[in-house]
């Protein structure tokens, strides 16, 4: 309900303030709640909530990793031959590489992706699932790739 009447006062002081020109009408329809516009993920939006979530959990990653590692009482050998020493099988191996690449993978091409936008390329709705379908074809090839190293 609230959304409602701040959308209600805001058209208004834009209509007061601005020329009709610039008022959109009914972006989205009266009357329609954020969960009815959200039931239909397209793919652009799930990408877009992915890059932020990823972009989020590689920041957090890194900086707790930087502020935690001078705590650690070992070195990074030791602790890279403990997990040798646990000997895990190579496709467990191989899945937790990839799922630790994954996410710098997708969130750098997708970034690259958004940059391709801010220059005004790619903006028409066609070509928005294609280049989707590009970044998530490339982040699975390249994360794979880099999981097998």
């Amino acid at each position: 309900m609230a959304v409602l009447l701040l959308r209600h006062v805001g058209r208004h002081c834009l209509r007061a303030h601005f020329s009709p020109q610039l008022y959109i009408r009914n972006a989205v329809p009266l009357g329609t709640m954020a969960k009815e516009e959200m039931e239909h993920w397209s793919l652009p939006m799930a990408m877009s909530t992915c890059h932020r979530g990823t972009g989020i959990a590689l920041s957090a990653g890194v900086s707790l990793s930087g502020m935690l590692a001078p705590l650690l009482p070992e070195n990074f050998e030791s602790y890279l031959e403990l997990v040798k020493s646990l000997c895990l099988g190579p496709a467990l191996i191989q899945t937790a590489k990839f799922a630790l690449v994954f996410p710098l993978i997708y969130h750098t091409w997708n970034g690259i992706r958004h940059l391709l936008w801010d220059l005004g390329k790619g903006l028409k709705i066609p070509q928005l699932y294609q280049s989707g379908v590009v970044v998530l074809v490339l982040t699975v090839l390249s994360s794979m790739g880099l999981a097998a190293m």
